[in-house]
Formats: C-alpha cells, structure tokens, sequence
C-alpha cells in the first residue's frame, strides 16, 4: 500500500462570508500522478496553497510529509516544489541566473546545485547554453526549465499548475514523457490542467466546483460512476442543427445528459419508455451510436453542468 504523502481533513478555507474551499477532504499517494480539476474559481489554487504552506486555513487539519500545516508549515518548503503556469522564472534572467537564484533562496552549496542542474538537465535534454536569457526560450522548452527550476532542491512532491497552457501539443506530450518518469522515479505529482487528454494520464483525478470536492477517483471509475447507462452519439444525416428536436429532447424526460460537441450530440437515456417513442423521430435525422464517455463528458456533466 502507498503511503500517504497528502492527508487533507475537512479543509476549509474561508475570506470573510465567503468560503473559497469548503469542508474537503482527500489524499494523495507516494509516487501518485493526482489531477485536481475544476473551472476558474473552483478553489483548486486556494487549495495548492494551503499545501505548499503558503495560507492558513480557516479550519481543518493538512498534513504533508507527515507534517502538520497549522503547527509546522515552514517545514515543508524542503519537501515541495510549485511551478505555475505564468510566474516560475524570471524572462530578463538567463536559464543560469533563474537556477541560481531558486538555489538560494533554497540556501543550496554551489557544488550541489550543479550537481542537481546536470541531473536534470540530463532528464529535460537541455541542450542549449544557461547563458540564454529566458524569454528567448521556445514556450516549451521554458516550461521544462520551469519544472528544473521548481525541482532544483529535490523535492518529493512536485505542484505543477496548468504547466502546459499555451505550449504546442508536440511539447505537451513531451512535457508528460517527463512527469511520468518523475512519477517512476518516486516522485508525487499534484497537477492541474484543462486538458482532458493530459487528465486521462493521472492515476486518480479530484474535481471541485464552487469550492467543493464533487468526484475523486481513477478516469475509469469517473466515466463509469458518471454515465452508468453510457452514451450515444447523435450524427446529423443532413447536416443540419435539427434545433426544433434537440430542444424537444431537451424538454423531454427522456434523457438525463444532451450536450453539443461541434455539429454532433452526446446524451445519455434516462427513461427508456419515453426514449423510445422518440427514437423514431431521431434516427430519422441523427446517425445513433453508442460511444464510451471521455473525462470531457464527465467534466461537462458534474463541473460545467449545474453552473450552467
């Protein structure tokens, strides 16, 4: 059994009447690539804060390492590192610069600093010469160096926040050879994304909403626990929006999930009497298949949803 190397118990994180993270509780395993999932204003952040030491919570207990936040926070800085979307190194610095400047502020030695440098530069294939200023980095080269920057100590849980936002799909991939094999090397990974082909390859995803933790399991398990019944495709036969009849499903208490993907619908069937006195009507407009549900859906169904 992995150990435990995040124990979150009823979290709440409170700013006045408003509850920005609300009575969460979960964990996070040695090793674990671990999704944290929800839209803008979730409490995904206020969360990862709350981890990394950096925000008291209002109530609740988190440990780290075994580490108690509310006694011990200062502690953890050695066994964390945070690498953000936008603020992880300095683009007026060289690549050298940035490392040296994490390293003190880690009040790393000289000698073990390049020590960890030709480690991980090794595992990146960085190539290029430290002396090249950041910000004329290709965005996927300098997010690797992001995450060298935010490893620079050796830390054994690793915050990764949407750390491929705006990066080519060609570095995205290799962006996730990387975190995979920190994951096999011993390393926990915490990470957020947007990307719902980068969430498939986390070994459990959480999703919050509205401060809340709503899911927490394996992809497989979401997809089933969320579309029991699975799902169908809906294909245009003519091309045409059929508006008149997708707002007629939608009236209807035939289906318990419609929603628009491009051109095409996927729903799933509620109540089988009322599906089939419109299936008729539908299958002579859409192409009906039967599809397996993607972690979109599943977002879409229990995040996106009950906002709407």
């Amino acid at each position: 059994m992995n150990l435990k190397v995040v124990e979150v118990k009823d979290l709440t994180v409170q700013f006045g009447q408003f509850k920005a993270v609300d009575q969460v509780s979960f964990d996070v395993r040695s090793g674990e690539i671990f999704g944290f999932l929800g839209a803008n204003g979730a409490g995904k952040t206020t969360t990862i804060k709350v981890l990394c030491g950096l925000l008291v919570p209002s109530s609740g207990e988190v440990f780290v390492n075994n580490i108690n936040l509310s006694k011990d926070a200062a502690l953890i800085k050695e066994h964390v590192g945070y690498m953000s979307q936008k603020f992880t190194l300095y683009d007026d610095l060289t690549v050298e610069e940035n490392l040296l400047f994490a390293s003190r502020l880690r009040k790393m030695s000289i000698q073990y600093l390049q020590k960890r440098k030709d480690e991980l530069f090794e595992m990146i294939g960085f190539s290029r010469s430290e002396k090249t200023l950041v910000r004329e980095l290709p965005g996927g080269i300098k997010q690797q160096v992001s995450l060298v920057a935010s490893m620079i100590h050796d830390p054994s849980l690793i915050f990764l926040d949407e750390p491929t936002a705006g990066v080519t799909p060609v570095y995205r991939q290799k962006f996730w050879s990387l975190i995979k094999k920190l994951a096999a090397n011993g390393k926990t990974i915490f990470v957020t994304t947007h990307y719902m082909d980068e969430a498939e390859q986390c070994q459990r995803i959480a999703l919050m909403r509205s401060g809340q933790l709503i899911a927490l399991n394996g992809p497989v398990s979401l997809k089933r626990e969320s579309f029991p019944r699975g799902l169908f495709e809906l294909d245009p036969l003519d091309g045409s929006s059929n508006s008149d009849l997708v707002q007629k499903l939608r009236d209807s208490n035939a289906l318990s999930f419609l929603e628009a993907y491009g051109y095409r619908y996927h729903i799933e069937v509620a109540d089988e009497n009322v599906w089939e006195e419109l299936e008729p009507l539908v299958k002579s407009k859409f192409a009906v298949r039967k599809i397996d549900p993607s972690l979109e859906d599943v977002f879409i169904s229990l995040v996106e949803g009950p906002l709407r």
